[in-house]
């Protein structure tokens, strides 16, 4: 009997798993009570086509196909769930644009984005050319190896991690990446970032140098090294080494052939490339950046508040860009990262809240330079310019930002969206603009949008309760929901008369290409079914839209009699609705006793091992005893050191056998077996079946 609502700002991220994962929160995946029953088929099939897009070059194919799949998941699934009211479908529906005008609220326009463009000069457009070489050239670029010293261990090191070559390769990928988006973000990053790795590396080699090489990557190992603090580093990998099963001690000969030599070559590319960029003292996107400041940026026939706010991922261009302005003359700006976020919180409301009290706003500052710490939960509309620095890996971020000026109270009419592009080698690499471009025109087709955040070329539409556009299939499904609104407010009687209606009302049609078909609506207190039965009497479950054009008639059209098969053909639905009824009979919930989320994260850890092939049976006592424990309480840290264990190894998994055994030697800490006596009994609780029985609701068949 109860329900649940999901309330999301960002219910789409990145890819189609991202609403599936949601979905089955509350339903079952397999056997779900919406009209795709299999859910996990279903989702299947579209989250292979969308990676399939991953590798397709063209843009507008990426784009047409995107829009293609995310709008076959909003009319098959999302409808039945989803609650969604763009701007423009209040603007367009007058019960909603009349309540609108009473309170005095209206929503800005927002400007096709506007993309910046730098040019770099020759001799920096060779160092960039040869650096992005340097950073992806499979033989000739650096091989990572400083972020791949498991995959080169021998087997009797290498068998302690799991999955060692791909979490090696991940890891090498996700510092290149990193990489080659700080220097689309800015020089001044990517400097700081290309030294970064090259302290890492040397300190890597040092290690080698010195006969013993640490693997700990949840310490701070190089910092250690560099610092000449290799002491106090043992000290703490002793310390530690008892809960985190990924500490490991080499010696250089514990290292296939191949990896040192990886780190000579690559050390001496980073020398090089420190190097190179130290000399390197202009910045053509500063200078850009500049130029649009003093000649547009601040024009009041636009930003009449005169108030810019600037977004970068990467707090190292934020710091840069705080001091260079600075240095230009730009005294009225506020730098703001996680550091300093909270101390800041007041003087950004006072100087860039519309919301607040006249008498409280301020006018000290005029603009905000941030990373993504300022991109949600936070009102910055007095200013309605946003200018995105960079492109944010995650593109729902772009919208983000964008909402912390288009926000009601405003009083601007237009929102003007300023983006710089990467330049074409940083996208040739990495396809920022390919990515951006696959998640917003997703978020789009799935949920509906009612402005361009990125580039002109996207398509936004809005498929609200009032879109005007009833001809579009995308809408009709709301529009049926209108048309009988509309029937029950001038049609009362009737519509009480067909309410009333009994159960199992049918009907026989003429129809010469359903022949010998029939459509039936089946229900119970969890889920309802359109089944469509064929001639030959096999099934297929229809949606809400699909069975809908088939039940629409006109009021003058005449029944006919059931075709002969009309009843075999409703009691097979029913037997197959039946079938799935009888599988959620098996089905129970299993009361948690533990008291809080740490615990019950602590037993699902303990669930895992206890079924696993390699756990003894003396091991599966332990285990059940210390799922015991927790539920009663007994021992406060118990599930602290088993949690510390779990998370140890997220970013470097081990084998199931060494975690195994290191659980085990903290569960042997305690005495489990004195929670014998105090063992609570495993409630099971069933789900009342008899609400679970089906009811034909109605039915028709087709004839000739």
């Amino acid at each position: 009997k109860k329900k649940v609502i999901l309330v999301s700002a960002t219910p789409l991220n990145n890819k189609p798993e991202d609403i599936a994962n949601q979905i089955y929160l509350f339903q079952d995946s397999r056997n779900s009570s919406l009209e795709v029953s299999n859910l996990q088929s279903f989702f299947r099939k579209h989250i292979d086509e969308y990676n399939k897009l991953k590798k397709e070059s063209d843009i507008k194919v990426v784009k047409e196909k995107v829009k293609q799949i995310y709008e076959n998941i909003r009319v098959k699934v999302l409808e039945q769930l989803i609650v969604r009211r763009t701007r423009t479908d209040l603007k367009d529906h007058d019960q909603y644009r009349v309540d609108l005008d009473k309170q005095g609220i209206f929503f800005p326009k927002v400007i096709t984005p506007r993309k910046i463009l730098y040019k770099l000069e020759p001799a920096l457009e060779k160092l960039y050319d040869d650096t992005i070489s340097s950073l992806s050239h499979p033989s000739k670029g650096l091989t990572y190896n400083r972020y791949r010293a498991i995959a080169y261990l021998k087997p009797e090191k290498k068998k302690k991690y799991k999955s060692a070559e791909l979490v090696s390769f991940q890891l090498a990928v996700i510092m290149k990446t990193l990489l080659v988006k700080r220097i689309d973000s800015s020089f001044h990053a990517f400097k700081q970032s290309l030294e970064r790795f090259s302290n890492a590396n040397y300190a890597m080699i040092k290690m080698f140098e010195k006969g013993k090489i640490y693997i700990a990557p949840n310490l701070g190992v190089t910092e250690f090294i560099l610092e000449d603090r290799e002491d106090d580093l043992i000290e703490l990998i002793l310390e530690k080494s008892e809960t985190d099963p990924t500490i490991e001690i080499c010696e250089p000969s514990d290292f296939e052939e191949g990896f040192v030599e990886g780190l000579y070559h690559d050390q001496k590319i980073l020398h090089n490339l420190v190097n190179d960029w130290l000399k390197v003292q202009q910045d053509p996107k500063l200078d850009k950046f500049l130029e649009v400041l003093n000649d547009g940026l601040f024009n009041k026939e636009e930003n009449y508040q005169q108030k810019l706010i600037v977004f970068s991922e990467s707090k190292d261009t934020t710091d840069y860009l705080y001091q260079k302005l600075k240095e230009k003359g730009f005294n009225k700006i506020l730098s703001v990262d996680s550091s300093n976020r909270k101390e800041k919180s007041l003087v950004i409301k006072k100087n860039f809240d519309e919301n607040i009290p006249e008498a409280e706003k301020e006018d000290n500052y005029n603009m905000i330079i941030s990373t993504e710490v300022l991109a949600e939960g936070i009102n910055l509309h007095r200013s309605n310019i946003i200018l995105n620095y960079d492109t944010p890996w995650n593109s729902t971020r772009l919208m983000q930002r964008i909402g912390r000026v288009n926000r009601i109270g405003t009083t601007a009419k237009n929102i003007f969206i300023y983006n710089f592009f990467p330049t074409a080698q940083v996208e040739d690499d990495i396809e920022l603009e390919k990515k951006a471009i696959m998640k917003l025109q997703a978020f789009h087709a799935a949920l509906g949008e009612d402005s361009q955040i990125y580039t002109p070329e996207e398509e936004f539409e809005t498929f609200g309760l009032f879109d005007k556009n009833v001809e579009d299939e995308r809408d009709e499904r709301l529009v049926y929901l209108m048309r009988l609104r509309k029937f029950k407010e001038e049609n009362p009687e009737e519509f009480k008369q067909i309410k009333n209606m009994p159960l199992r009302a049918r009907v026989g049609r003429k129809n010469k290409i359903l022949k010998d078909s029939t459509i039936c609506f089946i229900r119970n207190a969890k889920r309802d079914a359109f089944y469509y039965c064929n001639a030959d009497s096999s099934l297929d479950e229809l949606t809400f839209l699909e069975s809908a054009k088939q039940f629409e008639a006109l009021y003058i059209e005449k029944s006919i009699p059931l075709h002969s098969i009309h009843h075999q053909q409703v009691k097979t639905a029913i037997e197959d609705f039946s079938k799935k009824v009888e599988e959620q009979k098996a089905l129970h919930l299993k009361v948690d006793m533990s008291k809080g989320p740490n615990e019950k994260k602590a037993i699902s850890f303990l669930d895992a091992f206890e079924n696993l092939n390699i756990t003894n049976q003396q091991e599966k006592q332990k285990i059940l005893l210390a799922k015991k424990a927790i539920r009663v309480g007994k021992f406060q840290n118990l599930h602290r050191d088993i949690n510390k264990l779990e998370k140890s190894q997220k970013h470097s998994p081990v084998k199931p056998v060494v975690l195994l055994e290191k659980l085990i030697h903290i569960l042997s800490k305690y005495k489990l077996e004195q929670v014998t006596d105090e063992i609570l009994e495993e409630v099971q609780q069933e789900f009342n079946f008899n609400e679970l029985n089906p009811e034909i609701i109605i039915s028709e068949s087709f004839s000739v």
